[in-house]
């Protein structure tokens, strides 16, 4: 037999994301130099028609001619091994698709070499972890649009659907499909710190229990904070610690790790000259955190502002239920800009109301706001940010007292509020129609020379001699 996928990499992402192939009615195969993985997989294989192997020559017999062949191996010179592997034993039009993390640099480049030996490729984020791999991710394919039409029936089968839509699409040319899935990650980094911050209010000024941050949570989850990231935050609120009498979440030290998709997302928008300070916010969160001995000397040292408790917790909660949805809002805007220039940048072609259209289910940043920020980009394609959009317009000054607000009680009292802050500040800053950068245009021609602009000077540059 025959097979119309193969999967090399069957540890935990590529084995359920290839059981998904087979429970869609596609047969699949599967490769993996760990005997113990190909027989695991062989045994659950079951009535499905699929099989594994150790054997690489095995694996490229047994499939359908053009192959379509995914790696779900380690991003990074790993999947260069792969390649390099595979190589010598393709036919032309045999197809390649990298659905690791892998930085979109590489992506654009393993997409040239293999274009110039007639080997197709694709450069694919995937989102949702272990469980959506198994029952429907958000997939983000970029790079040659044939590959995509051959393997499209496939990823829309096995992605994620909301209202009977498959949560994938083509994303654009070269290393779009990798590029999406980076700045994705950069929003999950933001959402993900603007919660904690949100938590760290409720505990330290709030008084709330974890009993009622769970609940809390809870009832944002089904009002328009409704997300991924907002629901397993009220479950994480409710576990108990099986070693203590109290709550997990209370045991876990906190120094956050990471991965270093957020770090390309800032990288990449600093490069291009797009700010996206939630998310720099959130990586620089990560940072400091990992200093975590010396957060203790400097605590006792400088010593801890006194907290005033809120009085009224239920006012409190609605004020950051609004804060922390304005915030989700603009670390949105923050990432689709930085797409949106990136689009024009290096000619990748995105569809950003089709991005917004796949991440509302099966990936981490899956929320019910992206059905607006779909909406947003379909009716103005070239928005250049989500501020400027009508579906916006009105919920952000709604919300903007809020966040002022607690942006305010978080400084009075010592509570650090990097990201939710940042947000506030981005959005103040946007809509500035004069800000004090004209200083700093005097400042780097004093100094150096650089050069400045007028007001009144029709784009022309001048130079003064300060002082004289």
């Amino acid at each position: 037999m025959q097979y119309d996928f193969g999967m090399i990499g069957l540890g935990t992402m590529g084995r359920n994301f290839l059981l998904n192939v087979a429970d869609k009615g596609f047969s699949a195969a599967g490769l993996d130099l760990d005997p113990e993985k190909a027989a695991s997989l062989n045994e659950e294989a079951g009535h499905r028609k699929m099989q594994a192997t150790t054997d690489q020559a095995e694996f490229l017999q047994m499939l359908k001619s053009p192959r379509r062949i995914m790696l779900l191996v380690p991003a990074g010179k790993i999947v260069d091994k792969v390649i390099e592997g595979l190589l010598p034993h393709l036919d032309q039009g045999d197809l390649i698709i990298d659905g690791g993390n892998s930085h979109y640099n590489d992506t654009a480049r393993r997409a040239e070499n293999l274009n110039a030996k007639g080997i197709r490729f694709l450069g694919v984020g995937v989102s949702g972890g272990e469980e959506g791999a198994r029952r429907g991710p958000s997939i983000m394919p970029g790079g040659d649009f044939s590959a995509w039409e051959d393997v499209q029936s496939i990823l829309e089968a096995v992605s994620a659907k909301v209202d009977r839509e498959p949560c994938v699409a083509y994303m654009g040319k070269g290393a779009a499909g990798h590029y999406v899935k980076m700045v994705h990650n950069g929003i999950e980094y933001g959402m993900m710190q603007l919660i904690a911050e949100t938590y760290d209010l409720m505990r330290r000024i709030g008084g709330f229990s974890n009993e009622e941050i769970h609940e809390t949570f809870t009832q944002w989850n089904q009002g328009p904070l409704q997300s991924f990231l907002i629901e397993i935050t009220a479950t994480i609120f409710g576990q108990k610690d099986d070693k203590t009498e109290g709550h997990l979440i209370d045991a876990i030290l906190d120094k956050a790790k990471q991965k270093g998709t957020g770090k390309w997302t800032s990288q990449s928008a600093m490069d291009l000259g797009v700010p996206v300070p939630t998310i720099d916010a959130a990586v620089t969160m990560r940072g400091l955190s990992s200093f975590f001995d010396f957060r203790q000397e400097a605590g006792q040292k400088y010593g801890s502002f006194p907290t005033e408790s809120i009085e009224n917790k239920t006012t409190f909660a609605i004020q950051l239920e609004h804060a922390l949805l304005f915030s989700f809002i603009l670390t949105y805007a923050q990432g689709l800009h930085l797409l949106a220039v990136a689009s024009k940048e290096m000619g990748l072609e995105l569809n950003l109301s089709e991005t917004a259209k796949i991440w509302r289910g099966g990936c981490i940043i899956r929320a019910e706001i992206l059905e607006d920020i779909r909406q947003a980009y379909a009716a103005r394609p070239d928005l250049e940010n989500l501020i400027a959009s009508s579906v916006f317009r009105g919920r952000l000054k709604t919300l903007l007292s809020s966040v002022r607000a607690v942006v305010e009680t978080a400084t009075q009292n010592g509570i650090p509020l990097l990201a939710l802050s940042s947000a506030l500040h981005y959005f103040e800053s946007l809509r500035a129609p004069r800000l004090p950068l004209n200083l700093v245009q005097a400042q780097r021609d004093y100094f150096g020379a650089h050069t400045y602009e007028r007001l009144d000077g029709d784009g022309e540059t001048y130079h003064t001699e300060w002082g004289k």
